[in-house]
């Protein structure tokens, strides 16, 4: 019997991913196995794949290998598109490397690893995974409609587009099963639409509908756009923000010229998929 393909499971408050190990790039993820992967019936389930690569593997000249950065997070959307960035996916991406021993040596801290967005340093604190998250690019005023409501929204661009809506409107009573209306002009690929309540204490709630996926119980990119967009509501350019989603908490640290996205990653199961089923996903 041929081999399967080696498989682990995780999740960053919620937002779930399936982990392929390929470190020698030598797997053909299509968008028809990552669809079939990330299906909650038919396949693992998840929000999204990770795909374990070296960088000189990769063989994307479009992101050539950077010097002295041994791995990339190949990362695919639940409905098999290639995305930029996830916040969550690149600490879960982390605890991965370090399960798997695969930590380039004297590499306490930052671990550095390559992304559609550049290069991403990353620090294990405990149970925490942290993540730069680079500056983020705040972009012009547009909006975002659910059913007959209109929200106020400001795009943020973090490696992928956002539009954050800070709002005082009760984010449980909001029906994301439908995809936001946006202004498509601004943004062409799509964009993730998060909703976020105004900063008290320190500390927000979100709930947020990505592109490519529908509504996660979080998202690294959202969460860093919610607390950038609130923080800006509140006459702030920069401030530590704790932020309450469906699947857990999370931190953002705003910093004048980056941003850091802290919280757990957790490695749930390993396994196999079954070498027939990856040849014909069904």
């Amino acid at each position: 019997m041929s081999a399967g393909v080696p498989f682990a499971k995780g999740h960053g408050t919620g937002n779930d991913f399936v982990v392929v190990p390929d470190p020698d790039g030598v797997l053909d993820l299509t968008s028809a196995r990552v669809t079939a992967l990330c299906d909650r019936r038919r396949g693992l389930g998840a929000d999204g794949v990770l795909r374990v690569v070296r960088w000189a593997a990769l063989k994307d000249d479009a992101h050539p290998a950077e010097p002295g950065v041994e791995w990339f997070m190949d990362y695919r959307n639940a409905d098999g598109g290639v995305a930029q960035m996830c916040g969550n996916g690149v600490r879960v991406y982390a605890r991965y490397l370090a399960h798997a021993g695969l930590l380039p040596d004297g590499a306490d801290a930052p671990l550095r690893l390559g992304t559609r967005s550049g290069v991403r340093d990353v620090w294990f604190r405990g149970d925490e995974v942290a993540v730069d998250m680079g500056p983020a690019r705040v972009g012009p005023d547009s909006t975002a409609r659910l059913a007959d409501a209109t929200f106020a929204g400001t795009a943020i661009d973090l490696g992928n587009p956002h539009l954050a809506c800070v709002t005082d409107a009760p984010l449980e009573a909001l029906d994301l099963a439908v995809a936001p209306g946006y202004d498509t002009a601004l943004f062409p690929q799509g964009v993730n639409v998060e909703f976020v309540s105004a900063v008290q204490d320190d500390e927000v709630t979100m709930r947020v509908h990505e592109r490519g996926v529908g509504e996660t119980r979080s998202c690294g990119t959202g969460t860093v756009a919610a607390v950038v967009a609130a923080l800006r509501a509140a006459g702030r350019e920069t401030g530590d923000v704790a932020v309450r989603t469906p699947g857990g908490r999370l931190r953002v640290t705003v910093h004048a010229d980056t941003t850091v996205l802290h919280g757990p990653a957790v490695l749930v199961a390993f396994g196999e998929v079954a070498a027939g089923w990856w040849a014909a996903p069904r």
